[in-house]
């Protein structure tokens, strides 16, 4: 079952990233103009970033195995409409229906694994696995999406969500129980006021977040989109208050380590997000790596990712919950701290290796410690909706940090450009962009630091501690 629902959610991150690196073949077949190709990317984003919590919460009232299915099929059929698309339109179009079934997939399959795996030691290993998962897919996701585009073409990294898609279907039927929803009488009185709200309210902010990077943050419309999704979230709140049956019932911010975890999560994404974005940018536009090569890259930080989701689980028992993530993210600042001495006559080997190395060592022991955090004070029928809460967080989070860093960078570069004083050369552009990169990584230290107050301000060691949380046993290649 764990196998099962992590290569769902293994698609649903990959997807994030898998076409980045394919992009200018994508844009050459189908003629996308400069500023509407970002929307091959922002499509998935927006729709999975404004759906999650109503598909996290769907899952609790309707049935957590009947949401996955239904996901993994609209997934499976979006990617066989993208990858067989012959106009731009066509492409954005399902790429957001791609987004839509994410996220219905990703809420639902954490929320089955804390429900199924409830001792302390099982459910530390299978949040060790996710962690995994849910931070290195998307490293994956640059790896395989480089190789399939050099090598067949960028339809590939579509047809390949085919035939996993239908295998987890087929399997989630055979091993997958029936997991009839938890509370009846709450699906019978859905709230569709409230998912209307909270659904169009993430929307409108994540489509003002991504569209800042194009038209600034204090034009009209950016400010426009991001206050009125403020004011539709604000609706959604009052809704929910007094709702008689809410979509989100408020109740469940009273435990403190969901709250930390989803505001910690809503700050680290940020500066996780921006590694896999400036690091690629910076191996493929200054160091002159090929796709391939770029993606290949990133396989050390996938590797110390795995490593460190696997100390994760072992260091929860004698450290503690809070202690560990806080361990962490200092790590992941380490890391994002000797990224930021690159140079533009720099080296993978020497500037960018060690800083992917210490990174993916801390986000393994941050992401698996916020997961149970935000996980395990939530009843079984609240799972569905602390899973949804925390991968919102995570998706608003990433958003929000990527764009704020990518107006940093853009900045730092054009100020070092403006300058000069004379016309720029090939080696003051690649200086230029790497200030901006140099800019990006620091600010994304600042984020992890910040997450570490945050975390330790927020939640006390007390309330972080597990008590059915014993040491697990090694866990093996196998797992």
């Amino acid at each position: 079952m764990l196998v099962l629902v992590c290569m769902a959610q293994f698609m649903v991150v990959l997807d994030s990233t898998i076409v980045n690196v394919a992009l200018p073949s994508i844009q050459r077949d189908l003629h996308f103009t400069a500023d509407s190709l970002q929307w091959v990317v922002n499509a998935y984003t927006l729709v999975l970033g404004g759906f999650l919590l109503l598909g996290g919460r769907a899952g609790d009232l309707f049935g957590r195995k009947r949401l996955f299915v239904a996901g993994v099929v609209l997934f499976t059929i979006a990617s066989l409409m993208n990858a067989i698309g012959t106009t731009a339109g066509m492409l954005i179009v399902f790429r957001a229906l791609q987004g839509f079934g994410a996220a219905f997939i990703s809420p639902a399959a954490l929320s089955i694994v804390t429900t199924t795996f409830t001792d302390g030691r099982q459910r530390a290993k299978a949040l060790a696995v996710w962690a995994a998962i849910a931070v290195g897919g998307a490293s994956i996701g640059l790896i395989v999406g480089g190789a399939l585009t050099e090598y067949l073409s960028w339809r590939w990294n579509f047809f390949i969500n085919i035939p996993v898609g239908i295998l987890v279907v087929v399997l989630a039927w055979r091993l997958l129980p029936a997991m009839r929803p938890e509370r009846e009488h709450a699906a019978r009185g859905f709230d569709i006021t409230g998912a209307i709200t909270s659904t169009a309210g993430l929307m409108a902010l994540v489509y003002g977040i991504v569209g800042s990077n194009q038209y600034g943050w204090t034009a009209p419309r950016t400010l426009g989109f991001l206050a009125g999704g403020l004011v539709l979230l604000l609706v959604f709140v009052a809704i929910e208050y007094r709702a008689a049956h809410p979509l989100v019932r408020l109740s469940i911010f009273r435990t403190r380590a969901l709250r930390a975890a989803d505001v910690t999560m809503l700050i680290v994404a940020g500066g996780m997000f921006s590694v896999f974005f400036f690091a690629s940018l910076y191996v493929q536009e200054v160091l002159g790596f090929s796709p391939v090569r770029a993606g290949l890259g990133f396989l050390p930080l996938m590797a110390a990712i795995i490593f460190s989701a696997n100390l994760a689980q072992r260091l929860v028992g004698p450290l503690g919950i809070k202690m560990t993530g806080v361990i962490g993210m200092l790590i992941a600042a380490l890391g994002l701290g000797l990224l930021s001495t690159i140079s533009a006559n720099g080296s993978y080997m020497s500037e960018v290796l060690p800083g992917l190395v210490v990174m993916g060592l801390g986000l393994g022991l941050t992401f698996m410690p916020l997961t149970m955090m935000a996980t395990y004070g939530s009843s079984a029928e609240d799972a569905g909706l602390a899973s949804g809460l925390l991968n919102a967080s995570q998706q608003v989070g990433g958003s929000l940090g990527l764009a704020v860093l990518s107006t940093l960078a853009a900045h730092q570069t054009g100020s070092h450009l403006s300058g000069l004083g004379h016309a720029p050369t090939k080696l003051d552009h690649a200086a230029a962009a790497v200030t901006g990169y140099r800019a990006a990584f620091l600010a994304s230290a600042g984020l992890m630091l910040l997450g570490a107050v945050l975390l330790s301000v927020l939640i006390s060691s007390r309330d972080a501690r597990v008590d059915e949380v014993a040491i697990p046993a090694p866990m093996g290649l196998d797992a």
